[in-house]
């Protein structure tokens, strides 16, 4: 059974997206189409803020874009150097609160503990700062311009202070309708569709709807987590699955589940 997913190929150390191999492993043959790009804003000011771990309570990281931010950073100004010898202790001195196992996997790279990262999703990593924080300094989070205001809005509700910098932009992949036309001519109408964000669906939905058709009613429509699941049902599409958790293994699992007879996870 063909299923699409709409995200940019991530290989693991094994070579392999690891949302095909899991799918794979239930017998499901994916595809990927990415549905957006990213332009990186602000990278100056951000560099400076980095420089400075002193000034404030610790890092948020919520999405693997923004780590990306932070090593160009380390990068363009030659400060792999200084970060090596000393910010990056001065930065593990504090807290690095981090949302989802791929954020997790590049903050790690860059030689940072993180905690929080069991969380899931931003609304209980807000919950979980407020249950850890008690420094007086605001925390640093760098964020996309489409960032949802759950985390600073639970944050300040408690008195936390936190300073936000947007370090990147989303915008829609240049090559999204070419590629889903490629792939509804070549592979026909999906099994499923997995949604991995709010603004990946509103770039796509409309060429799916156009490509699929009438057909579009055996489509069964997957989210990665709760805040796309609730953008798929602002637009009338039942949802057949939400994944339990961001994770390869949980959205394989929901798939299966909505893709057997009768089946909803």
């Amino acid at each position: 059974m063909k299923v699409l997913l709409l995200k940019d190929a991530k290989e693991d150390d094994g070579g392999q997206d690891p949302y095909i191999r899991e799918l794979g492993l239930y017998g499901l043959e994916a595809t990927l189409i990415p549905v957006l790009s990213f332009e990186f804003l602000s990278l100056p000011s951000f560099s400076e803020k980095l420089s400075h771990p002193e000034d404030y309570g610790g890092l948020i990281f919520t999405s693997p874009r923004a780590v990306e931010a932070a090593e160009l950073c380390l990068e363009k100004d030659n400060k792999t150097e200084v970060w090596e010898r000393s910010l990056k202790e001065k930065w593990n001195a504090k807290s690095v609160y981090v949302v989802g196992n791929a954020t997790t996997s590049l903050v790690s790279k860059i030689g940072l503990d993180t905690e929080g990262e069991a969380c899931g999703n931003a609304e209980k990593l807000a919950e979980y700062i407020c249950s850890r924080e008690s420094s007086a300094l605001p925390l640093l989070f760098p964020c996309g311009n489409l960032k949802r205001e759950i985390l600073p809005k639970t944050l300040k509700d408690k008195g936390i202070a936190m300073e936000s910098i947007t370090v990147y932009q989303t915008i829609p992949h240049p090559g999204i309708q070419g590629n889903l036309n490629s792939y509804y001519s070549q592979q026909g109408i999906p099994a499923s569709i997995t949604f991995f964000s709010p603004s990946g669906l509103t770039h796509s939905l409309k060429h799916i709807q156009e490509l699929s058709g009438d057909s579009i009613d055996q489509i069964k429509f997957a989210a990665i987590g709760p805040t796309t699941a609730r953008a798929l049902a602002a637009q009338g599409l039942p949802v057949s699955c939400t994944a339990e958790s961001p994770t390869p293994q949980a959205l394989a699992t929901g798939i299966r589940k909505a893709l057997q007879p009768h089946g909803c996870c």
